[in-house]
């Protein structure tokens, strides 16, 4: 059975933050570490349009969350106590528990830090780098482990972030993902 599947039926057919049954999608909660149904949610395209680009928030929208976050289900937990970071909706973070594990999972991708203590990415130009951007690389770039060389000029699409090491991002390259160098590349 398909992960989407499993989804839906966990779900009962309903976006696992809003309850919406429309423009439903397997959403990968990052970063990942086991992958599977456990590291999985069921959302609505808006909701995942909105936790990848934070600039684009309707706060109104994120009312689901008083529900969400008492879902018995890990990944729901997590994007529910990001969200409420981002919103700094204190009240709602202060009713929430979160073993150990599943709060360093939630913390991971740096959401309720300080933004002096958030790992920033910037492209060579120092343009801010967000996940889900394109870039182009500026340099001919030698792929460790590979005979591969990635050639200046190549677009890369629907990078992800690096949550540890804000030098870093990753993407795919002729198909193989790849590690790259936040100072090679450019924002297009």
């Amino acid at each position: 059975m398909s992960i989407e599947r499993e989804l839906e039926k966990r779900s009962g057919g309903k976006c696992e933050l809003s309850g919406l049954t429309n423009d439903l999608k397997a959403y990968q909660v990052l970063p990942k570490r086991k992958g599977g149904i456990d590291e999985t949610i069921l959302i609505n395209t808006t909701f995942i349009d909105q936790i990848e680009n934070p600039e684009k928030m309707d706060t109104n929208l994120w009312r689901c969350l008083n529900d969400s976050m008492w879902s018995e289900h890990l990944p729901v937990q997590v994007v529910s106590w990001r969200m409420l970071s981002r919103l700094r909706n204190h009240e709602l973070l202060d009713q929430m528990y979160l073993d150990e594990d599943t709060l360093a999972w939630a913390q991971a991708t740096g959401e309720g830090e300080a933004d002096e203590n958030k790992i920033i990415h910037r492209d060579s130009n120092g343009v801010l780098l967000e996940h889900g951007d394109s870039v182009v690389l500026i340099k001919d770039l030698k792929v460790k482990g590979s005979s591969m060389v990635a050639k200046q000029g190549t677009a890369v699409r629907n990078i992800r972030l690096d949550h540890e090491n804000g030098e870093y991002i990753e993407g795919k390259v002729d198909g193989q993902q790849i590690v790259i160098i936040t100072q090679y590349v450019k924002k297009i």
